[in-house]
């Protein structure tokens, strides 16, 4: 009830990519472009898994999650910076500011334990085949997803609870084209000094945390390749896993240099570029590097337009 007493500021105002209207122009149709081939790449991998039954094992299963999240993590996000875009009115409302940093932290921190939960997954099926189809039931495949998602939602309520827990007296400008959480906060009009620290520590968590799984299982998947006495197996061993590694390079690359660094970020123009990559980038690229060299899902491609 205090900081709804204190709290002047009901909407916030998105300063976007940029101020000029021909580049607002330009951005709107590239964003657009990539948004609907976000939207249809990963639509298509969801397809194809559910229709070739070959496709029917953990590594797709964790595929098809990847691929629900990234769709509704654009639509969180880009509808909105279209909108202003298109009409010039960059306005958001306090409420609507709070429910979409909600869905971007959801989502961004589930794909993080998600990434995870599919090199682990790698690690058992080149490293321990003979226990994979135990390690890998279905049921287990649900526990994990279900945990991924579980705290991905746990620690994004946690962060956002903590950052709109203090007054927000203006000003209101955002230097952003979303409500994402180190912006928001340089608005706060009281100290935050504790968020921030509550912030970074479930940063470390949700990022740090899942990143060494990564690193350890692609470590021992690596020992164990080098061991394989068959180029052809060793060759189809790190095909599936470059896909992965270039995935991980990328998010977590750019995401941890948002949240991880001294103060959450300044606010400046950079934050925003870094931004474009694990907002809008990634989710393209997900589908196209899990799916480019992959003859499973060639198969499948092929299966599908017979068919039709």
């Amino acid at each position: 009830m205090v900081t709804q007493n204190l709290t002047s500021v009901k909407e916030f105002t998105l300063l976007g990519l940029s101020s000029h209207r021909m580049m607002q122009v330009l951005l709107f149709v590239v964003i657009l472009v990539i948004y609907l081939f976000t939207l249809v790449g990963n639509g298509v991998v969801i397809v194809l898994v559910r229709a070739d039954s070959r496709l029917h094992t953990p590594m797709y299963f964790f595929l098809t999650h990847l691929a629900a999240m990234e769709m509704c993590y654009v639509t969180s996000t880009l509808p909105q910076a279209l909108l202003n875009l298109l009409s010039g009115n960059r306005t958001i409302s306090f409420i609507g500011c709070a429910i979409q940093m909600h869905l971007i932290l959801t989502l961004g921190g589930t794909e993080c334990v998600l990434l995870s939960a599919m090199a682990y997954d790698r690690y058992l099926a080149i490293c321990r085949p003979l226990l994979y189809a135990i390690a890998m039931d279905r049921w287990h495949q649900l526990q994990l997803a279900s945990f991924c998602w579980g705290l991905g939602i746990l620690l994004a309520t946690v962060n956002v609870s903590c950052t709109f827990r203090h007054p927000f007296c203006g000003p209101s400008h955002i230097n952003h084209f979303v409500c994402e959480l180190p912006a928001v906060l340089k608005l706060a009009c009281a100290e935050t000094h504790i968020t921030e620290k509550v912030v970074l520590g479930t940063a470390a968590l949700i990022l740090l945390g899942p990143l060494a799984v990564i690193l350890t299982s692609y470590g021992l998947i690596l020992f164990s390749i080098l061991k394989m006495r068959t180029t052809t197996r060793r060759r189809k061993a790190f095909s599936t896993c470059a896909s992965h590694l270039i995935v991980v390079t990328v998010f977590y690359g750019t995401v941890i240099t948002m949240y991880m660094r001294p103060g959450l970020g300044s606010g400046s123009d950079f934050d925003k570029k870094i931004a474009v990559f694990y907002i809008v980038v990634t989710p393209l690229l997900n589908p196209i590097i899990y799916t480019l060299r992959n003859k499973d899902v060639h198969g499948a491609v092929v299966k599908v337009l017979r068919r039709l």
